[in-house]
Formats: structure tokens, sequence, C-alpha cells
């Protein structure tokens, strides 16, 4: 939350605005008007009005800004190559140089590039300066420092910090308008095209001597306009009074007949105004460049700022101080926010460490018999488990161990032949030729008596076409005791040589 100050210092009167900026929300908070007569000087008035916005104890807000007086300054539109677009800064100076009636080492510019191109001797960038003698710029800086003890954050230029106010004042975004800030010995005028301020000129003339120099006034205004248009621009379709001379009975009508446009007061900015009293926002009109110069301490400024070069606004030591309880706050939050979240995160991880456990141990109860919530424990029993004595991939008997036994328990007595022998996955399929089917079920039955043999059976027979003889289809599974967890592995050949002669019966 930022607090902006915006001080006009006029001739005869000192008007100060308040604005304050948080979370995208701007409030005026406050409003005076201070007479330089009455105050006793303009110092006095600066400091009078600062003090009847902000209160004796509320210090001065965060930045403050104030303006030059537009007779002291020099606007001007600059014509550059577009080439120049990305080094304005540097060419500038010297195209300034030769137009000015004093040395540019001793003064201070501030530029804005304008919307398009204007096309005179070819298309050429068109930029609005606004210079200022750096001694003139200093002295006013020096005088709100001896005034209020801070230095202005920016310095603006004539009526240009009323731009400012085109988010707040639609009627300063529709079209080309121009604004007269009417003082008391002199004005004003800024015209702007859709919001962007394109031209500025001061007038020697105020309401001081009206109704009898009201003619010199318009006169003076015309010719305002004149020059504006002969730079290229469009003629204003409206005229709107701001500043003291806006409240001048009769100002709006005898304007509007010399000008030939419609003049009217700048309607009031559509700003939240808490702590303003009805009578004082009837007048805001009044405050229209001080308000402005408050806004434009935010991070979308409309006009000129003065304070460049050697008169470049820093801030010291004595402002870090006045933020040092803020900066303390804020990092005590971001401690203690800190502290919260890793607090947040070991909580969340051990909730999640007491769900995995439980998970763990119901698991381990289920399929290891044995429950536990340690991972080293459960990776023990698994591999209690899963461990055999002997790790060779190798099976104890393949198919020619196979053939081996067919041949030992098929009797000499029984001509057979094999005609297909099948084993894959520990699973065997035999498919023989016998004499007779009561040959069939005595290999069967011999077969029983081998270890490695699992429930043989005869799955199918049928009489060989041409022949007295039997095809049958034999079946079982490989499966020795050594392959079982915790068995004792012999070897293939062993297996093998169970019987010490292989048999001759089969053929």
């Amino acid at each position: 939350m930022s607090t902006w100050l915006g001080i006009d210092i006029g001739t005869t009167a000192v008007k100060v605005a308040a604005v304050r900026s948080a979370y995208r929300k701007t409030q005026l908070m406050g409003i005076a008007s201070v007479e330089v007569v009455q105050a006793g000087g303009v110092a006095e008035a600066i400091s009078m009005a600062a003090r009847a916005v902000m209160g004796e104890k509320q210090g001065l807000g965060d930045s403050i800004a104030i303006s030059m007086e537009g007779s002291r300054a020099t606007v001007k539109v600059v014509g550059l190559p577009a080439s120049a677009a990305k080094q304005l800064g540097e060419v500038l100076p010297f195209e300034l140089e030769a137009s000015l009636p004093f040395d540019l080492d001793e003064a201070v510019f501030d530029y804005r590039l304008l919307p398009g191109t204007r096309e005179k001797k070819g298309e050429e960038l068109a930029v609005l300066v606004g210079v200022a003698k750096t001694a003139e710029v200093k002295d006013r800086i020096d005088l709100v420092k001896g005034a209020l003890g801070a230095e202005p954050e920016r310095v603006g230029l004539g009526a240009f910090p009323i731009a400012n106010l085109v988010g707040l004042v639609p009627a300063l975004s529709e079209g080309v308008v121009a604004v007269v800030d009417l003082g008391t010995v002199s004005s004003d005028v800024v015209i702007l095209a859709n919001g962007e301020p394109l031209f500025g000129r001061t007038i020697g003339l105020g309401t001081k001597g009206l109704p009898g120099t009201a003619p010199k006034l318009a006169r003076e205004l015309r010719t305002t306009i004149a020059a504006h248009r002969a730079q290229g621009g469009e003629a204003p379709t409206r005229v709107l009074l701001c500043g003291g001379g806006a409240y001048v009975s009769g100002a709006e009508a005898f304007l509007s007949s010399a000008l030939e446009l419609p003049v009217e007061k700048l309607p009031p900015p559509t700003i939240d105004a808490p702590t303003i009293a009805p009578e004082q926002g009837a007048t805001l009109a009044r405050f229209a460049k001080a308000i402005g110069l408050a806004i434009g301490l935010g991070p979308r400024s409309g006009g000129f700022n003065l304070r460049r070069g050697p008169l470049a606004f820093e801030r010291g030591m004595a402002w870090i101080r006045e933020r040092v309880p803020l900066l303390a706050g804020l990092a005590a939050v971001i401690l203690v926010s800190f502290f919260f979240s890793a607090w947040a995160q070991l909580y969340a991880k051990s909730k999640e460490k007491a769900v995995l456990e439980a998970a763990l141990g119901a698991v381990t109860q289920e399929v290891l018999g044995e429950e536990t919530t340690s991972a080293e424990r459960a990776r023990e029993l698994l591999g209690k488990q899963t461990a055999i004595n002997d790790e060779d991939p190798l099976p104890h008997a393949d198919a020619f161990d196979v053939m081996v036994k067919l041949s030992e328990q098929i009797p000499e007595s029984i001509t057979h032949d094999i005609e297909e022998l099948d084993v894959q996955k520990n699973h065997v399929v035999v498919h023989g030729v016998v004499s007779t089917v009561a040959d069939t079920e005595t290999i069967r039955n011999n077969l029983k008596n081998e270890r490695c043999f699992s429930e043989p059976k005869i799955t199918r027979t049928s009489q060989m076409v041409g022949e007295n003889r039997q095809k049958y289809v034999l079946e079982f599974d490989l499966k020795c005791p050594e392959d079982q967890k915790g068995g004792e592995k012999k070897s293939a050949g062993a297996t093998a040589s169970a019987s010490a002669a292989p048999s001759a019966g089969g053929k």
C-alpha cells in the first residue's frame, strides 16, 4: 500500500492531493488548498497544505510529485528518422542543441514518443520533448525540500500531469480535447488525442483582470489551438477547464462563444474518495493537476519527469530507515510462512509414512506370514521364501533324460516305437506305437515309479490304418524333487543313470 502526494504550486495558492494505491485500487485520501498570502509565503503554504492533508503525525507518504511552471520550460515536437527509434536518448541532445536559446549542458529534458509517424521529408518519428534549465528545476526541488524536509520524486511540467487522469476521467480520452488549467496569473494548456498528450503551451493570462482581459485570453487560446494544428494536429472538439479559474462565473459561456467550441468544467474523476466531503467533491476540478501529479507517481505516467541527469532522484538511508519496520515485518511473515510450509510438508510425509507402514504390515502378514513395518525385515523374509539352495537355472531333467528313462521303463518284451516326443515347460507328450492296448498300460504303470515323472496318463489310443498295432498318446509333468524349494540338486547325469543299463526293448 503506497501513499502518493501531489503538490500543485501556483502563484497565489498551493493545492495538495493525497492518493493511496493498494491492490489495484486507488483512493483519494484528501485534498487541501492554502493561499500563499495567508500562509506568509510559498514554502509555508506548501507545509500547511501538506500537513492539512496528511496530518501532523502521518508523515508525507511514500512519494511526492511537483510540477514546474510551464513558463519556465520549453515544449516542442522533434522529428527524427524512424531508424533512431532505439537511440532517442542519444540522438535528441544533438537535435535540441541548435533549437534552444541556452546551452543544453545547463538543462534537463524528458521526452515521449508520440504514436504514429508524421509525413514530412519522408516518414519521421514524432517526439514530444520538455526542456527546462537545471538550476530552475533544482530551485523548485529545494523549495519543497525546505518546506517539507523531503525531496519530490517527480517533477512534472505545465499541465501535462493532468494527462494522468485519463483512466479516471473518460472525457479526456474521447477524441481531441484541449484542457486549460486556468490560473490566476497564467494558464497552462495541454491538448490530448485519445488520451495521449500531444501539445502543451503556457499562456501569460489567467483570471486576474477578468472580464476586461477575457477577449485577450480567448485570443491566446485560439493561437494555442492554431499552433497545435500547424504542427499537423487535429483541432480539438471541446475544451475542458480546471484549476481555480474553472469556477469563475461566466468563464465557460464566454470562452465557448469566443472559441466556437463546447467549453465545460473538467468532470470529477471516478475515484473512490471515502474521506472527501461532498462540498469538496464538487470542486475536484480545482485539484485536477494535484491529483494528476499524485497518480503520476504510479507505474504509468502520462507526463514528463524533469528529474533526469544530474537531478535524478535517489532514495537515501533515511527512506530505508523509515521502512525498516515494514521490511522487518515482511521478513517475519516470510520466515513464519517458510516454517509453516516446512512443518506442513513434514506432517504430510509422516502421515504418508504411517499409511505405507500399515499397508506393508498387512501385505507381509498375508504373503510372508509375519507382520512387520520395517522394509529391511520384509526384504529379509522375502529372501528366505524365494531363496533355493542351488541357484542353477538349468532343470534337473531335460529331454535327453526323458528319453533315457523311457528306454529303461519299457520292457524288452514290448515292441515299441516313438513317433514324437514333445518336452515343453516341464510337460512331456509322447506319441508312440505298441502292439496292444495292454502294452500302453504297462508302460504307464512303469513310469509311475519314476520320481521325476508326475501323474503319467494315456490320453488317447487308436488303431493304426492297415496294421494290427495301436497308437497312443502319453502325457505327464516333469517335476523332480530337486526343483522344489529347499531340495538338494542331483546332477542330470546321475538322474539319467539311475539304471545300470539301457533298455533293449525299445526299437
